[in-house]
């Protein structure tokens, strides 16, 4: 494919060794930090992150950009363990969570670099989900954590494969993200990529743990037919006063779409780009 034009790339953590084909491709190394949670969305020009139409995927707001693709898989490389919530689970459930799946022409290149990392061959999937409303015969949960509410265990037990850990963090309602996340690292899993929905990553942002937003900006115009449908980002949560703040650090083009990196502000500690040097 043609390589990802970079328009701005603030190196701000230590950078893999990308094969040359996947640093050609994407324009440069990719930096993550050894211990991070990083998020990967794709959003329509006018801010929608989800189709509530018969027939269509998450994926389809990417208007099947190979670009789009091509980085979606190439986080997913770099990641220990993928987070998703039950309600990405029921929009997707023939889905599978590997950099393969999504590009699957860098597939060497991806499991070449997975090795060259020392990540086993594959991501962790990680299913959080409160009420265990789950299709428990998904095959990407054969060999997948679910981590859940009492409730949820319950409804779960008897159901999962045998090879499926459930996990309980909570005797309330809601799953607490902080909580579940401890369980992630607690497996060893330090590089964790989120790719769950609008619902569980505005609790994941409200609870100040995601150091890095990667934003895919797709030309689709979706529009809303009715009030409150086709949600945003972050739905669910008011984070006007959280004072959680995006700082770009980088921006990539392929066509028309826009590829955006984001630290965000008070997760990490870091001082922003823009505060590291005085103004010129």
């Amino acid at each position: 494919m043609r390589p990802l034009e970079v328009l701005l790339d603030i190196p701000h953590h230590p950078a893999s060794h990308l094969s040359a084909d996947l640093e050609r491709i994407y324009g440069g190394p990719l930096s993550l930090g050894d211990s991070c949670v990083f998020a990967n969305f794709v959003s329509s020009l006018d801010g929608v992150v989800a189709l509530d139409d018969v027939g269509m995927r998450p994926s389809d707001i990417g208007l099947k950009s190979e670009a789009d693709r091509f980085v979606m898989g190439l986080l997913r490389a770099h990641a220990e363990a993928i987070v998703i919530g039950a309600g990405t689970l029921r929009a997707e459930p023939t889905h599978r969570w590997t950099p393969e799946r999504v590009h699957p022409a860098a597939s060497d290149a991806f499991a070449s670099l997975r090795s060259s990392l020392g990540l086993a061959p594959a991501p962790e999937l990680v299913v959080l989900t409160s009420t265990g409303d789950i299709d428990a015969d998904a095959p990407a949960l054969a060999d997948a954590v679910v981590v859940t509410t009492s409730k949820g265990a319950d409804a779960l037990r008897h159901r999962v494969h045998s090879e499926t850990d459930l996990i309980e963090v909570s005797g309330g309602d809601v799953v607490d993200v902080a909580s579940a996340l401890d369980v992630v690292r607690g497996r060893g899993h330090r590089r964790i990529l989120s790719e769950a929905g609008p619902g569980l990553t505005s609790q994941m942002l409200a609870a100040r743990v995601v150091g890095d937003l990667f934003l895919t900006l797709s030309p689709m115009l979706a529009g809303r037919p009715e009030p409150g449908s086709r949600p945003g980002l972050a739905e669910g949560t008011d984070l006007v006063e959280s004072g959680l703040r995006g700082d770009l650090m980088s921006v990539r083009q392929h066509g028309s779409h826009l590829f955006l990196r984001y630290a965000l502000g008070g997760v990490t500690g870091r001082r922003s780009h823009r505060e590291a040097a005085p103004a010129s």
